[in-house]
C-alpha cells in the first residue's frame, strides 16, 4: 500500500479551558486568606484594578458599563496648616518633646518615687512566649560555665525537638563541637538538671526516671515499674506487673497513680506554637424563624476599574495605539476578575442555603440529628456539577448557631437503620463517644457490646465499623480504657 499526503478537513468539537475560565475555577476553590492574597497580586500586577474604598456604594461598581460617565476632577482638599507656635492653637499647649519621656516613664499615672532609669521602657512591654530552648538558655546562662562549655550547651538545647527529648547522641556532640566524651556528658547532665523535669532525655523512659529522681524517687516502685516493666504498663496489665515485682496490687496502683502525674513531654509546655483561629466565609444567623445568610468580606479588597485608565480609552484621545491595547487587555482582565469573584460569592450562597435547606435539623438541634448527604444533592438542588461544589466546600468554614464547621463537614455517607431510616456517619460518631464516656471505667466495653448498644437504638452496625469510628476519634481499645482502682 503507497504512503501518500493528502490534505482534509474535518470538524470537531473539544472543550478548551481559556485562561479566563481556569483562573475562575482557581478563585472558586481558594479559602478566604488564599483569596485576599490572590486579590492583592491582582491589584500589584494589574494597574487598571483599584480598590474601591467608598463606604457608601451599595453594591459593586458597574464595570461592564461600554461608556462610563465622566468623572469630574476632584479639587484638591485644602487644609490649613496649624502653627504650634501659634497662641490660638491649641497644639500650642503640648510639650511635643517631653511627651515620649511621659510615656514611657509613667509619671503621670505611677505616683511612685523611683528614677526615670529604674522604670522600663516602653519596648520592654513587648511580650512573647518564650520556647524551650530560650527557657533553657536563659537558665544555663546563671550556670558557672566557661564560653566552651557554653557553646556545647547551647548546641545541646538546639538539638532537643519539641517534646524536649535530644535527638543527637554523644558522639554527634563530640564530632560537632570539638569537645571531649567527658564534657559532652557533663553538659547533656546540665542541661537535664534543668527546668522542666525531664527535658534532655533521649526517650520517654529516661524523661520519667530523670522526673522521678527530681522528686526523691529515683529508688521507688514507679522507677523499677518504668525500668524493667514499662511494657506491661503500657497495656495496662496491672497483674503481670505484680507478678514481676512481687509487691501487692495496693503496691502497684500506688506508684502507677505516681506515675500517671508526670509528664512524658515535658517540653511541650513551652511549646511556642501559637493557635490558628479560623475566620468563617459564611454567617448563618436565625432571625424570625429564618436563617439568613451573610458572606463574610471583612478583610477582602472591593474591586473597581480605575476611571484614569477608561478615560484613556475614550474616543479622540491621543494615546498611542500600543498603550490602548495594553490598556484594553488589562481592562478585559480586571473585568472577568471581578466577574469571578461575584460569580463565587453567589455559588457560595447558593451552596450554603442548599445546605440549610437538607440539614435543617442540624442547625435547630445539634449535631446528632446531622442527616446523610452527599456532594451530588447539593449539585441536583443548585444545578450544577458536582466537581464545583466540592470545590466551593473546600478549606471554607461556616458560622452556625450550632458552631463553626468546615461546608464539608456537612456532607456523610449514609448508615442503615431499622424500618429503612439511616443516620448520618457523624452523628454515629458523636453517639459512640457518649457511650464511652458513660461506660464503668473498670469494666469499658468492647467494640462488640458497642455494636450491640447502636444495634438496640435501631442502627446496623458492624464491629469492625465501631473499630474504624473508634480510631479515627482517637479512643483507646477497651483493655487500654480499663482505670486501676485508684481512678475512682
Amino acid at each position: 500500500m503507497a504512503l501518500e499526503l493528502r490534505q482534509q478537513v474535518k470538524l470537531s468539537q473539544q472543550l478548551v479551558m481559556t485562561p479566563q475560565l481556569q483562573q475562575a475555577i482557581k478563585l472558586l476553590q481558594l479559602s478566604r486568606l488564599e483569596l485576599a492574597e490572590t486579590l492583592q497580586q491582582e491589584m500589584e500586577m494589574n494597574p487598571v484594578l483599584d480598590e474601591d474604598l467608598s463606604i457608601e456604594a451599595d453594591g459593586p461598581p458597574d464595570v461592564m458599563a461600554a461608556e462610563p460617565e465622566p468623572v469630574a476632577p476632584v479639587e484638591p482638599d485644602i487644609t490649613e496648616d496649624v502653627r504650634v507656635g501659634e497662641s490660638d492653637s491649641p497644639l500650642a499647649e503640648i510639650n511635643w518633646q517631653d511627651y515620649a519621656n511621659e510615656y514611657e516613664n509613667g509619671s503621670s499615672y505611677s505616683g511612685s518615687g523611683r528614677e526615670d532609669s529604674d522604670l522600663p521602657s516602653r519596648l520592654d512591654i513587648l511580650s512573647q512566649k518564650p520556647d524551650l530552648q530560650s527557657h533553657l538558655r536563659w537558665q544555663l546562662s546563671f550556670s558557672e560555665l566557661d564560653d566552651e562549655d557554653r557553646l556545647v550547651g547551647d548546641y545541646i538545647i538546639g538539638n532537643l525537638n519539641r517534646d524536649g527529648f535530644l535527638e543527637v547522641d554523644i558522639d554527634e556532640i563530640i564530632e560537632a563541637t570539638g569537645c571531649s566524651e567527658d564534657t559532652a556528658h557533663c553538659l547533656v547532665e546540665t542541661v537535664q538538671d534543668l527546668d522542666p523535669a525531664g527535658v534532655g532525655a533521649r526517650n520517654v523512659k529516661e524523661s520519667l526516671l530523670l522526673q522521678l529522681e527530681r522528686l526523691g524517687l529515683a529508688d521507688s516502685l514507679a522507677a523499677r515499674i518504668i525500668s524493667a516493666h514499662l511494657k506491661y504498663l503500657e497495656t495496662r496489665n496491672y497483674g503481670a506487673i505484680v507478678k514481676a515485682t512481687g509487691k501487692s496490687m495496693e503496691d502497684v496502683f500506688a506508684a502507677v497513680k505516681v506515675i500517671t502525674e508526670l509528664d512524658p513531654h515535658p517540653g511541650r509546655v513551652y511549646s511556642d506554637e501559637e493557635p490558628h483561629y479560623i475566620i468563617p466565609d459564611v454567617y448563618v444567623h436565625k432571625m424570625s424563624g429564618e436563617y439568613v445568610i451573610m458572606l463574610n468580606d471583612e478583610g477582602l479588597p472591593r474591586l473597581k476599574v480605575s476611571s484614569f485608565y477608561r478615560e484613556i480609552l475614550k474616543k479622540g484621545s491621543d494615546t498611542p495605539n500600543d498603550t490602548k491595547d495594553y490598556i484594553q487587555e488589562k481592562l478585559r482582565s480586571a473585568v472577568w476578575l471581578i466577574k469571578s469573584i461575584q460569580q463565587r460569592q453567589r455559588t457560595i450562597y447558593r451552596v450554603v442555603e442548599s445546605i440549610i435547606k437538607f440539614q435543617h435539623d442540624f442547625f435547630e438541634l445539634g449535631v446528632a440529628h446531622l442527616k446523610p448527604m452527599v456532594l451530588r444533592d447539593v449539585a441536583d438542588d443548585i444545578e450544577m456539577h458536582e466537581s464545583t461544589v466540592s470545590r466551593v466546600t473546600s478549606n471554607k468554614y461556616v458560622h452556625t448557631p450550632q458552631g463553626t464547621f468546615e461546608l464539608k463537614y456537612f456532607f456523610n455517607t449514609a448508615i442503615s437503620g431499622r424500618g429503612g431510616e439511616s443516620f448520618a456517619s457523624e452523628s454515629i460518631k458523636v453517639r459512640l463517644r457518649a457511650i464511652v464516656q458513660a461506660e464503668n471505667g473498670e469494666k469499658p466495653l468492647s467494640d462488640m457490646a458497642i455494636a450491640e448498644i447502636f444495634k438496640g437504638e435501631g442502627v446496623k452496625l458492624a464491629r469492625r465499623t465501631v473499630a474504624k469510628y473508634r480510631e479515627q476519634l482517637s479512643i483507646l481499645p477497651s483493655k487500654l480504657r480499663k482505670k486501676p482502682k485508684f481512678a475512682k
